[in-house]
């Protein structure tokens, strides 16, 4: 089997467009305890963990950058995460266990496109941009439109995603994150919960809702931000908030989970999400 290591992106480039059925390796995780033919088949594999473009945590024009073979170790330390983002902080100290998160990267957990992917509903309540790298130069999609179906994303022939771009977050908004398992640690999510909400005059004025494990892709919910944002922060709508959460996925039973806990505990966990952003409100 072919393996080659660029020394820098625009070699990783030239090298796809020659040989465009390299497998793109940022950490292995997933591969590696995968099925033994989807490793043995491979023709080649080319090795991005080392291209220092796509290993980097830094601020761009109100944009935090994160490189897509930045390992989630490095994102759950990093002070400008944990201040800007820590919802995106807590689930990096979440995914797998601390061996997991040394080699395990952010753009790994996006291509790989499960709907368990414990990252992914935070990208998408910070409303993150993905900056994808061809042979054709660079191009920007918002994270909202990169999930086209279960496994399956918006990356082009001869593409890879080079850096996650994070707007600076609504100053005071709060950020939660809650991912539900089997137990704490190495455990792939029944459900995973992000929001992104804020209270001005005593309503709420912000409110992003995100969720996985509950569809083919991680959700937004949108129909359920519409209807808590205006409302008084009461801790009467954290009731309906959870109620709106449940009615608006379809999950299904499988080997982790029934369709019906999954429900059950997206309702708890977003309702106590929202008492929590309530509460902080003085009557």
């Amino acid at each position: 089997m072919k393996a080659f290591a660029p020394r820098s992106l625009d070699e990783a480039m030239v090298r796809l467009t020659e040989d465009p059925d390299l497998r793109l390796l940022a950490g292995c995780t997933d591969l590696m305890v995968g099925e033994p033919e989807d490793r043995l088949g491979l023709p080649g594999v080319l090795d991005l963990r080392g291209l220092s473009e796509l290993r980097r945590i830094e601020w761009h024009d109100d944009a935090l950058e994160i490189g897509a073979v930045t390992p989630f170790s490095q994102i759950r330390d990093s002070p400008e995460v944990q201040k800007s983002f820590p919802a995106l902080a807590e689930a990096a100290s979440k995914i797998g266990g601390w061996q997991i998160q040394n080699r395990a990267s952010l753009g790994g957990n996006m291509a790989n496109a499960s709907p368990a992917g414990d990252s992914l509903p935070v990208l998408l309540v910070l409303e993150a941009q993905v900056v994808l790298v061809g042979p054709e130069g660079t191009r920007t999609v918002p994270y909202r439109e990169f999930h086209l179906g279960y496994r399956q994303t918006a990356l082009g022939p001869g593409e890879i995603i080079g850096w996650v771009r994070l707007p600076k977050p609504p100053e005071n908004a709060m950020q939660f994150f809650r991912k539900v398992g089997a137990r704490e640690a190495q455990a792939i999510s029944k459900v995973v919960v992000a929001l992104l909400a804020d209270v001005s005059d005593g309503r709420v004025s912000e409110y992003r809702l995100a969720a996985g494990s509950v569809a083919e892709v991680p959700l937004r919910l949108t129909e359920v931000e519409k209807a808590m944002v205006g409302r008084a922060a009461k801790a009467e709508i954290a009731n309906l908030a959870g109620h709106l959460a449940a009615q608006a996925v379809r999950p299904i039973d499988d080997v982790r989970s029934t369709a019906e806990y999954r429900r059950f505990a997206l309702e708890q966990v977003v309702r106590r999400m929202t008492l929590q952003l309530v509460r902080r409100v003085p009557e």
